[in-house]
């Protein structure tokens, strides 16, 4: 039987945006939101879920500017993306916001900030940084680990879960720590069907790292909450998406 969204054991300290939430908010602090064309509103109207990130960024000589990526997972499967300008290029040297629909138009805008001439020393996207560094260890918390492997496999019930032999690592597990996602545990309180992605890390006895992927969903007949759990964040988000497009 699954666990319904809101659980303590998937609770932050924090309760997560809704979509609708994350939109307004973003919409409110751009600027130029009022150039966005209508269609693309309408269509994250009705999102399921978002997911944003840091793109790239550029620092020098006390200017800045960030591009985030803001993406929604619409009922249909589709997945469109805002892409967020934020610089202090401004003469009063506020912080700025912008939004756009379409790469090209980032690409445009970027060009006309008052930044220093971009070079390699200074401009780094995200991923490429990223991959410069060690990958940081979670925070594991050793709480009864197994017996939580065991529950979250025992959850699921997707027919390719997880079998034996990892059910047999994770009996060794040290600590654990979970992490949302993606995702909404609702949409801003009203009926629908709501996705969200949990990162269930678990420290194993010999100090080796293992993750498995929680999809929590309501995309059933009947509406019930039901979970989902792969061995890969990539095959958790394409059941995310399969699932999506099967309620268009």
């Amino acid at each position: 039987m699954s666990v319904p969204y809101g659980t303590a054991e998937h609770d932050p300290a924090e309760s997560p945006e809704s979509p609708e939430e994350h939109l307004a908010r973003l919409l409110g602090r751009a600027l130029n939101s009022f150039e966005l064309p209508d269609e693309v509103l309408r269509r994250l109207d009705c999102a399921l879920a978002q997911d944003s990130s840091l793109h790239s960024a550029h620092h020098s000589a006390g200017l800045h500017r960030e591009t985030y990526r803001h993406t929604w997972l619409l009922p249909d499967g589709s997945a469109p993306t805002l892409w967020e300008l934020v610089h202090n290029t401004a003469p009063n040297g506020d912080r700025q916001h912008e939004v756009y629909a379409d790469e090209e138009e980032l690409h445009a805008a970027t060009a006309r900030l008052a930044l220093p001439l971009e070079t390699p020393d200074f401009e780094l996207t995200a991923l490429a940084r990223l991959a410069a560094l060690p990958e940081p260890r979670h925070e594991y918390t050793a709480d009864d680990s197994p017996d939580h492997a065991r529950r979250l496999l025992r959850r699921a019930e997707n027919p390719d879960r997880p079998g034996a032999e990892t059910a047999a690592l994770l009996a060794t597990a040290a600590g654990h720590q979970i992490t949302r996602a993606f995702g909404s545990s609702g949409r801003g309180g009203r009926p629908g069907t709501g996705f969200a992605l949990y990162e269930h890390a678990f420290l194993l006895a010999d100090d080796r790292e293992m993750s498995l992927w929680e999809v929590e969903h309501t995309a059933t007949p009947d509406g019930r909450h039901m979970c989902e759990v792969y061995p890969t964040e990539r095959a958790a988000r394409d059941a995310i998406e399969r699932r999506a497009a099967s309620q268009a």
